[in-house]
Formats: C-alpha cells, structure tokens, sequence
C-alpha cells in the first residue's frame, strides 16, 4: 500500500470517529454515562434517537440473501456502533453491566453465576496480577471490573461504540478501578495498538460482530506478546447446524436482527479462523453441551422453575417472556407519548426477536453463546 492510500485510510478512519463521537453526544448528551435504563432512554434526543434506530434497522428487512448478508458485513462498523447506541440502555435495565450468558448452577443467584462465568475465563486464559490485558469488545466494563478485581491485572477495554466507553469510564471510576482500567475507541478489525502489547487478550461475546473471524483473531494475535494467551467466548452456530435448512437459517437470522451480527458463523469457521490466524488452539469446549439442569437460556424463557433466589426475581422478570412484553407496552406508550424515540418499540421487536431465536436455538442445539476457545500464540 502506498503512503498516499495510507494517509487516506488514515483520514476516513479519523473521520468517521470523529462522526460517530459527535453524534454519540448528541444523542445521549453531555452527562450520558450516569443515566442508566429506562431513565436513559428518556433522555435521548429523540430526533436523533430516531436515526440512530434508522442506522441500526436499515439492513434487517426480513431477506437472508447472500446480497442482503454481503451488504450487512460491509457497513459492521456503522451497523455495530448505532446497534450499541440503541441497545445499550436496554441490556442494562434487563440484564445489568455484564452482556453475556453464563452456565447456571443450582442454587446459585443470577449475579454469583455470571461473575463465575468471568472469573472461569480468567482462570483459563492464565492472566495473573499486574498483566496487561485487552478486553476486545469491553462493552460498558462489566466483565473488565469483575475479572480486574478478581485477578489484579490492568486492563484496556477496546469498543467501538462512544457511549459505551463513556459509562465504562464512569462506572470504572465509581468503581475505584480507574488506575487499573481504560476504556478506548477502535475497530477490532484494524487495530491501533502496537505489535507484541499485551500480556493476555480475551474477549466474551463480542467478535460476532466481526464480518470476517479470521481477520479480528489476526489482530489479536498481532497484538498478543510471543507465548501469550487468547481466551474468547464465542457465538457460533453447533455442528448440528445446516444452513440450506431453511427454518434453521429463520433462527440464525433471528439471533443476528436483535443482536446487531452481520452473519453467524459456525465452530468449524472459528476454529480454522484461528488456526490460520497463527493460533495454537489448546481449549476448544462448547461449555452449553453439558446437559445442564438449568440451561443457559433460561432468564430468556418466562419458565419461573428455573429461578434460584428471591434475588433473582426482579432481573428474571425483566429478561422473561412476559417482562419483555410489558416492557415492549411501556416503551411503545413511552413512544406515543414522546418520551421515548420514534422507532423504539422496533427495537424491542428486534430484541424479542433474538429471545425467540435464542431460545430456539438453544433448545435445538443449533447454537451456543459460549464456545470455549483458548489459545496460544507461539514464542
């Protein structure tokens, strides 16, 4: 590549970044890291709420075409920052400042198992006190603080999306954590950091968002130091999967609509992604096929059984069927009353849509939200 095409890549990364902060400020407003749920989607711009909600739709039109997935992979970058830029409030009011799924135990609380669930990944990627660790696709910093806390590392939380590196920030702070995280703006696929940086690199549910595997898991190995160790949770479609089915590609599109992925690939993509990124995979166990009691898709269920503690109650209720669809009424009275941005209530029909999915795909064992992977990048 010449300098010239450098330079110009350089610039329209530049300015795209500059863009989106801007209209991420417009859209939250200047103090958004302290508004949170159903609070925080009240204090939208609702003009600008509407667009972003335009931003994050306008690819999921029902088609499962080969042109309408192509178009979806090209603009992730676009589509993933206003995807987060509407969602973000949700996840938080149903599922708290951790955005992922977790194995359940009995008698366990909600809170305990996801927290466990984290913890397990740090144990297994082997990081230890003072590492330097990357978080590629931090989200708000749930994950980041709890496994900070736990081990002692540093860690840098990379995210493409302004608003969520704004709360990550706040509740890093409030956290009194700040001195052993930050929280940074970037694309995964391209990374800024400098060869050989960190000690470990880990990532929970979020490099589905990526249109090529294998490209994202060559950055990190690009950034990962000789012997250092990547651990992912990572959403793919089982080996039971067929995509010329056509009810099994309905729930692989009903996971990518409501979770913002531009295409959901299988475990034999990801772990070739990883073995020609340079991987030396030592880990590969999809940690839902286990027969569990209480399966991991069971907040998404509306089966009250499944509910450990009183605790949980109040987070289950939220997350179940019938939760959802109260909160799908009070966001579609928020709308009518001009509380909330014109299109929202789309969103939680997006959001529903996942759930279905989800749960479909988990019941059929077509899918998994923790694949396993960890892996070694040679010395």
């Amino acid at each position: 590549m010449s300098s010239s095409s450098a330079a110009q890549i350089d610039s329209d990364v530049s300015q795209l970044r500059k863009r989106q902060a801007e209209f991420t400020e417009e859209l939250h407003g200047k103090d958004m890291a302290q508004h949170t749920g159903m609070f925080a989607l009240m204090s939208k711009d609702k003009g600008k709420g509407k667009e972003a909600i335009s931003k994050y739709l306008k690819h999921w039109d029902g088609k499962v075409d080969k042109e309408a997935e192509q178009k979806r992979l090209e603009d992730y970058n676009e589509s993933t920052h206003s995807y987060y830029n509407v969602v973000t409030d949700f996840y938080e009011y149903g599922w708290g400042s951790s955005f992922h799924f977790c194995r359940f135990y009995k008698g366990e609380p909600f809170k305990a198992a996801m927290a466990r669930h984290e913890h397990y990944l740090a144990y297994k990627a082997g990081i230890q006190e003072d590492d330097l660790v990357l978080d590629v696709g931090c989200g708000v910093g749930g994950p980041a603080r709890e496994i900070s806390t736990f081990t002692g590392c540093n860690i840098i939380g990379l995210n493409n999306n302004d608003y969520q590196i704004e709360k990550a920030k706040w509740y890093a702070k409030k956290s009194n954590l700040h001195n052993k995280l930050d929280f940074v703006k970037g694309d995964f696929m391209n990374m800024d950091f400098k060869p050989n940086t960190f000690d470990k690199v880990y990532a929970i549910e979020a490099t589905c968002h990526a249109p090529d595997l294998q490209q994202v898991y060559s950055e990190i190995y690009k950034v990962l130091k000789p012997g250092g160790t990547f651990a992912v949770y990572e959403w793919v479609m089982t080996e039971n999967y067929d995509e010329t089915n056509p009810q099994h590609r309905q729930i692989a599109y009903e996971i990518e609509v409501g979770d913002g992925i531009p295409k959901m690939f299988d475990i034999k993509t990801a772990t070739k992604a990883l073995e020609n990124a340079g991987f030396t995979i030592e880990i590969a166990d999809d940690l839902t096929d286990n027969h569990d009691e209480i399966p991991w898709y069971y907040p998404l269920t509306g089966e009250w059984k499944y509910v450990q503690t009183l605790a949980d109650l109040a987070t289950f209720f939220r997350t179940s069927y019938l939760g959802r669809k109260i909160t799908t009424a009070m966001v579609g009275c928020m709308e009518r009353l001009g509380i909330a941005p014109e299109g929202s209530t789309k969103v939680t029909g997006a959001l529903e849509e996942a759930a279905v999915g989800l749960v479909a795909g988990g019941k059929a064992r077509l899918f998994s939200p923790m694949m396993l992977f960890v892996a070694k990048k040679p010395k």
